[in-house]
């Protein structure tokens, strides 16, 4: 009998797509099921076969076997049995990628417990929000951030370092398996900054069949892959794209680790021949002006992005670069994956710059102020009976395809025009000294906001002075984009502030400019 994952088409997509089809991917039912074991202990049988592959950033890399991780995993269980953990404890897991971060994170969930894995650049304020909003019984952490973090109330910290593992290992490595499908298996927080405590949205188990809508059509994952995803684990996009929906259909993947050089990421993909890569807008950028892509051959069959949309000009480079369509996957945290360009699907035809076509299953439409449909407004998606908003601005075409217009917060609206960051910010990454580029909207008596562009200079590729950089920079976006929307301020600055996600943070900027004026 056919499964889901035999299809690759866009057609078929749509012809063969059900939720039955979805479970029938997975060894529970809709009454138990446990990540751990879907993602883990079901593929520890024959023959042991990688199940993780890790790029380290000093140079060096890994790889972790599905045999390996399930004993492993196995031992952290009973790890946490030993120590009082019961069903529904919260286990704070801060770690970078490796063996003891996936261990705990897979071992945590097997023994019922709530897994919290935490971005390792948190500050103690950063941890200290998240740890009071989540109350975990433990933190297990480095050396490192244990001396920062501190003492935390109610909240052991344990320091997994070479003894750490090397006490797991005379425990079993064998752990009984068995909970609800409905039983919360993870907390994840979203990218926020500490004066503002991000949402803590609360997974279930079973969310591993629905993030398996996202693998099928948002990344095209299917058996036989070499997956990559160089996000952190700490957030969405590489926890339940780059790590549990591969695994989850028993797929080899891959992930980056420390401190991030385009240079390495790009070599690994060439030496573990990798053909499926899933990364966020900013590592193909990155990836670009690193110079590096040249000195590698590569094997990727199928390639997506996420978290924000790609300039053109990146677009343009990792399509050339690894010789398949750079492919658009869209959705938030909350909601997941609901829209894509299906990678892999031969007779999906992509057009540049859009969000792509909805993941089937799922309903979703532009509103407009008055909540109906309509050609352009802000993208929801339907669930639980409602629209439920995404906080993106976007618009439909007439084939169906939607186009993003920049958060609803990041509109700027000058002397009448709506304008979209993100058209401003690509317009301005085309000039060739430009690296990074941020706009925002200020305040201006007469239009009562303009646009303001703060840029990133590569001082190597052009030798003007600021002032005339700054009127080519407003001369690219006149010519290249319109006349009202060209940057009427233009700041240049050795670096943008990120999120923790590796994201523009524009709301910094709009909270700087604030506190300047």
């Amino acid at each position: 009998m056919s499964k889901l994952t035999d299809f690759t088409s866009y057609a078929d997509a749509q012809r063969h797509f059900s939720g039955a089809g979805l479970w029938a991917l997975f060894d529970g039912d809709r009454a138990r099921l446990n990540i751990a074991h879907e993602c883990v202990d079901r593929w520890a049988v024959g023959p042991d076969r990688t199940a993780i592959r890790l790029a380290f950033g000093d140079g060096t890399t890994a790889a972790i076997g599905f045999h390996a991780l399930a004993a492993w995993s196995s031992r952290f269980a009973h790890w946490l049995v030993g120590r009082g953990i019961v069903p529904g404890d919260r286990v704070a897991i801060m770690l970078d990628p490796s063996l003891p971060f996936y261990a705990a994170l897979f071992g945590a969930m097997k023994a019922g417990a709530v897994a919290v894995p935490l971005f390792t650049l948190f500050g103690p304020d950063g941890v200290r929000l998240r740890v009071d909003d989540c109350t975990p019984r433990l933190l297990l952490t480095n050396a490192e951030k244990a001396a920062t973090t501190g003492a935390l109330a109610d909240t052991e910290t344990i320091v997994a370092d070479d003894a750490f593992m090397a006490g797991l290992a005379a425990l079993p490595d064998r752990f009984a398996v068995d909970t609800r499908a409905d039983a919360m298996a993870m907390y994840q927080y979203t990218s926020g900054t500490t004066r503002d405590l991000p949402q803590a949205i609360k997974h279930t188990h079973r969310a591993i069949v629905v993030v398996a809508n996202a693998a099928l059509y948002g990344t095209g994952v299917r058996p036989g892959d070499r997956f990559f995803c160089p996000s952190s684990p700490a957030w969405g996009h590489g926890l339940w794209h780059g790590t549990l929906a591969p695994l989850g259909l028993g797929v080899e993947t891959g992930t980056y680790s420390g401190r991030f050089d385009p240079a390495l990421l790009l070599r690994a993909l060439s030496s573990f021949g990798i053909t499926n890569l899933s990364a966020a807008a900013t590592h193909y950028r990155m990836m670009r002006n690193s110079g590096a892509a040249g000195r590698h051959a590569y094997a990727v069959r199928k390639m997506s992005f996420t978290g924000e949309p790609v300039d053109s000009e990146s677009l343009q480079w990792a399509e050339a670069t690894f010789g398949t369509r750079l492919c658009s996957m869209y959705g938030t945290t909350e909601v997941g994956v609901i829209l894509a360009d299906y990678p892999g699907a031969e007779d999906y035809v992509g057009r540049p710059g859009s969000l792509g076509k909805p993941v089937p299953g799922v309903t979703v439409a532009t509103l407009g102020a008055d909540g109906a449909p309509a050609d352009s407004g802000e993208i929801q998606v339907w669930r639980h009976n409602a629209w439920f908003p995404t906080k993106d601005r976007g618009r439909t075409d007439a084939d169906g395809y939607f186009w993003h217009g920049g958060r609803a917060d990041d509109v700027i609206i000058s002397a009448g025009w709506t304008i979209g960051a993100a058209e401003v910010e690509d317009a301005l990454l085309k000039h060739p000294a430009v690296r990074e580029a941020a706009v925002i909207g200020v305040p201006d008596p007469l239009r009562g906001q303009t646009v303001k562009a703060f840029v990133v200079v590569d001082r190597t590729a052009d030798t003007m002075d600021d002032a005339a950089l700054a009127a080519a920079l407003q001369d690219v976006v006149r010519t290249r984009l319109s006349h009202h929307e060209y940057p009427r301020i233009v700041q240049f600055v050795d670096e943008l502030p990120k999120t923790p996600a590796g994201k523009v943070n524009r709301r910094a900027l709009r909270e700087r400019e604030k506190a300047q004026a």
